[in-house]
């Protein structure tokens, strides 16, 4: 799309839609153009009423030959809801070269947004602490801190994905450790939070012993350890973990952030313990967890599985776990799923790779593994839990990396949906963990996004114009510099009166037009 002219005093505008094949005219109010894409627009100055008309090429050399001043724009990337929504007052403007973006009312092209900071060339970071809390005996939890100097500003903790670790938020705890006093925790079963001794022990005649041979492998004794007996690593688990670690260790309410795995339990938390949330971040949050039933929601089903996660495992589940673990914690497996949730492989996963092959080689890994996969559901649903937050008045916001392989982007939608009012931000290209992929983004909308809550609404939310720009969609591009390299990331902003077939029309109708064509 490129606007050919423009005469400012009048507010008219020359548009060539040729070439622009995700704009549906016929839904937009604009006239039927019988295969032409050009057409005159005319804003009358101080009115909100406009008038077009189609122009062949001839009148169009006309109009610009005698046009005394003009802006020439291109447009490369274009959002038809905007086209149909806001025919009747808009104003393009852009750079030749570059993918504008359109926003309601004005055009934005891009956003330039802090880098992340270099701690090689100097720049300020905060300094990270790794931390052990005695939560239970034989069970102490793993997390880490920074920021614990920046006293009266607020509390934030991050709550990590299946199969890693506070870890993975250390370019939050860097960055935002700055502003916030910011946690990371390692729920139980998972990074470093593992059990100090064996749950399990193996019996003979009676007796307690230890096979020779078998001491570098915990949890697939016969019989469980006292300590142990209803032990099983289950999102009602990290429930209670996280209800404890905020209360004994943080001490007053936080904003949490999840991730995955994460975003499941913070919301899940929230639900039942809305005076220690101020609000909720969910990062591509799963929308399940579980296979097994219940046994407080569903007692009759639950008794259908006699073993639910607990210690000690059925021989049965011992083999097969065996054979599952040997695959999982392959270190060609763990660089094929890294390969799958990271969409631009040039982000550096050295680091998580690493801690992750650590977290396997301890010696109750495979048992914690095998207690989290067949640990029962929680107590209430992901869609139980978001309805229960609303009832709480809980702030929660959405961020979504669009090319996550497995928690696609329509989860999210239907999270905005039930709760139209949560800001949702889609960021593109970004995978499964935009938190480590694009830190600079999320980083970026979680500061405006908290300091938006705790302004009390004066400071407007990222990315947008205005209190009453929430309301509609606006896309734009955010630059930041890495590695000496300038980057753009695309952020659209879904508003409240988003609509699931606005999305879809958006989205999927212009590209089965182009495989049609």
């Amino acid at each position: 799309m490129e606007v050919i002219s423009c005469h400012a005093s009048h507010h008219c505008y020359v548009v060539n839609f040729r070439g622009v094949k995700d704009i549906n005219l016929h839904q937009s109010k604009f006239p039927r153009l019988h295969g032409k894409r050009l057409f005159y627009f005319f804003i009358e100055s101080g009115s909100t009423s406009s008038k077009y008309s189609d122009l062949d090429s001839s009148l169009l050399k006309r109009r610009v030959q005698y046009q005394s001043s003009r802006t020439v724009c291109s447009l490369q990337h274009v959002d038809s809801s905007v086209i149909i929504e806001t025919y009747n007052a808009y104003v393009l403007d852009g750079e030749d070269g570059q993918s504008s973006v359109i926003g309601r009312g004005r055009s934005v092209p891009k956003v330039s947004i802090p880098s992340f900071p270099d701690e090689d060339n100097g720049d300020d970071v905060a300094s990270i602490s790794s931390c052990f809390w005695e939560w239970k005996p034989k069970l102490t939890v793993h997390y880490e801190t920074s920021g614990s100097e920046n006293v009266g500003s607020p509390a934030v903790l991050f709550l990590p994905g299946f199969g890693v670790g506070s870890f993975h938020y250390q370019k939050q705890l860097k960055d935002l450790g700055r502003d916030y006093i910011t946690w990371a925790l390692d729920f139980l079963g998972q990074g470093l939070s593992l059990p100090c001794e064996d749950p399990t022990f193996q019996t003979w005649d009676g007796n307690k012993r230890m096979l020779d041979g078998e001491s570098n492998v915990w949890g697939f004794g016969d019989e469980s350890e006292t300590w142990a007996k209803e032990l099983v690593f289950s999102v009602d688990l990290w429930r209670d973990q996280v209800r404890h670690f905020i209360e004994e260790v943080i001490k007053e309410p936080v904003y949490l952030v999840g991730n995955s795995l994460g975003g499941f339990v913070a919301l899940y938390f929230a639900a039942c313990n809305p005076e220690l949330v101020k609000g909720v971040t969910l990062l591509n949050a799963t929308p399940f967890w579980g296979f097994l039933p219940n046994p407080e929601r569903s007692p009759r089903l639950s008794r259908l599985f006699p073993w639910a996660g607990t210690f000690p495992f059925p021989s049965s589940v011992r083999k097969l776990i065996e054979v599952l673990w040997q695959k999982i914690s392959d270190p060609r497996s763990i660089t094929e799923i890294l390969k799958q949730v990271y969409v631009d492989h040039s982000t550096k996963v050295d680091k998580v790779f690493s801690r992750i092959i650590e977290t396997t080689q301890h010696p109750a890994a495979a048992a914690s593994f095998a207690s989290i996969i067949f640990a029962p559901q929680g107590q209430l649903s992901f869609r139980e839990s978001l309805t229960r937050s609303q009832m709480n008045n809980t702030p929660i916001c959405l961020m979504y990396g669009k090319e996550d392989p497995w928690v696609r982007p329509v989860w999210g939608l239907q999270v905005k949906r039930q709760v139209p009012d949560a800001p949702y931000y889609e960021i593109s290209p970004a995978g499964h963990c935009p938190h480590d992929e694009v830190p600079e983004v999320v980083n970026f909308l979680l500061r405006g996004w908290i300091q938006n809550l705790e302004s009390n609404g004066s400071s407007t939310l990222p990315l947008l114009d205005g209190p009453e720009s929430v309301d509609y969609d606006t896309t734009k591009d955010l630059e930041f510099i890495r590695e000496g390299s300038r980057k753009l990331v695309r952020v659209h902003f879904h508003g409240s009166k988003f609509s699931i077939w606005n999305w879809l029309s958006s989205n999927f109708i212009p590209l089965f037009k182009e495989i049609t064509h």
